[in-house]
């Protein structure tokens, strides 16, 4: 949805959707800028018992408890490679803090709204799930990630 992203109005009118764009599985993905409140390096992460599969577990952050969801499983994506450190960024969805655990994050990345495309149906249903369009880069895919779909653990298959 785009009333999830920042608009700003350019020096031409146009308006400009930014991004935290990171990576899973080598492919880009971006996170509205609004959303995320923290970028943490690897962190240890407490397993909650009885949890869902994508629930990694939880963190500490500052002495706020934060549900960790491993973003590989949530997409059903094969898993890192056991030497491949990770981050995590944290979001805040309606008062609650959850860390996405990624591969990697990027930059903040500014795309004007009218290259944004709504998701192709080349595009995997595993992806299309959570995603609310794409931005084609030069050689890349960026495909904008939709925070609450992320969350809805009980949609999860």
């Amino acid at each position: 949805m785009t009333t999830d992203l920042l608009e700003r109005p350019t020096a031409a009118g146009t308006e400009e959707q930014v991004f935290v764009t990171l990576t899973v599985a080598d492919q880009l993905c971006g996170i509205p800028v609004l959303t995320v409140r923290d970028i943490l390096g690897e962190q240890p992460i407490t397993r909650i018992p009885l949890a869902p599969p994508e629930i990694a577990g939880s963190l500490n952050l500052r002495g706020r408890i934060v549900t960790a969801i491993d973003l590989r499983r949530r997409l059903q994506l094969p898993a890192a490679p056991p030497d491949q450190t990770g981050m995590s960024i944290v979001v805040d969805q309606g008062g609650e803090l959850y860390a996405f655990l990624v591969d990697q994050v990027s930059e903040v990345m500014s795309l004007p709204a009218s290259t944004f495309e709504r998701n192709p149906p080349t595009l995997d249903e595993g992806w299309t799930t959570f995603s609310t369009g794409i931005y084609r880069l030069e050689g890349r895919l960026l495909v904008v990630l939709n925070v609450g779909q992320l969350l809805a653990l009980s949609d999860a298959a």
